[in-house]
């Protein structure tokens, strides 16, 4: 346990240095249109790159930087590249619907977060309709008025609103329907059990029947196997990312066909 505190110290002094030093690295996962096969968003997620370890897992290092506070400076700073490479991808003609970009409960609860977001939206010169933010259902529940405040004003600079990890929290259906929310994302621990678990066959055909009625896009997360991506598709889910489509990469080595 003593060894094990030690390490936490450490790991949270050197990302303290690892932001300061720009050893934090954007990567991108392609999201996939299912019907298609095209790709048509990405979802920006945070590596470091530790001069000394290499890329650390982001299991050892996330939990600490939510801990500590850490992990809002870092969304933040994820955003601004996020939303500097996007610009970057469009003036190149590599033309995508949206960055997906996750807000942490932390960041969510800073009251000044609608700030943040419109000066990086206006720095970058990004526009706001190509950018999704992704609150999880537990964020948006351990408050849900002061969420609905936060995300009907982020829904004013006219960017995207998406709940993450949906199905493992404990959504009141009666408060996600004055949410001002575009998408609803299957979480991967679902998908998993596609197309044989019958509890995940009840579950994520729920979400999707719930989310097209309520008028939302339905994205699935963690897709690894073909008859996964079949099934969404065969049960009206058009949207979907996992390693079956390809894991997060630095942004030049994306594949863009």
């Amino acid at each position: 346990l003593t060894a094990h505190a030690q390490r936490r110290v450490e790991t949270t002094g050197e990302l303290r240095r690892a932001l300061d030093q720009q050893e934090l690295r954007v990567y991108y996962q392609p999201v996939h249109d299912l019907s298609t096969g095209k790709m048509v968003g990405v979802e920006a997620l945070v590596r470091w790159e530790h001069p000394q370890r290499g890329l650390i897992p982001t299991g050892e290092f996330i939990p600490i930087a939510e801990r500590t506070g850490l992990i809002a400076e870092i969304d933040t700073w994820v955003m601004n590249r996020a939303c500097e490479q996007m610009v970057q991808w469009q003036a190149n003609g590599l033309l995508l619907e949206f960055v997906a970009v996750n807000i942490s409960s932390r960041l969510f609860g800073h009251r000044d977060l609608y700030q943040q977001v419109a000066k990086v939206l206006h720095e970058t010169g990004l526009n706001p309709a190509l950018l999704e933010v992704e609150v999880t259902e537990s964020a948006v529940m351990d408050d849900p008025e002061v969420a609905l405040e936060q995300l009907h004003r982020l829904r004013e600079l006219g960017l995207r609103l998406a709940i993450d990890d949906f199905g493992t929290g404990y959504s009141s259906l009666l408060r996600l329907k004055r949410l001002p929310v575009q998408k609803l994302k299957i979480d991967q621990g679902f998908v998993a059990g596609l197309p044989c678990d019958e509890d995940d066959i009840a579950i994520v055909k729920v979400i999707i029947a719930l989310g097209r009625s309520m008028g939302m896009q339905v994205h699935a997360e963690g897709i690894e196997q073909a008859d996964q991506a079949q099934f969404l598709l065969n049960h009206e889910c058009y949207l979907g990312q996992g390693y079956w489509f390809g894991r997060p990469v630095p942004a030049q080595q994306l594949r863009w066909q």
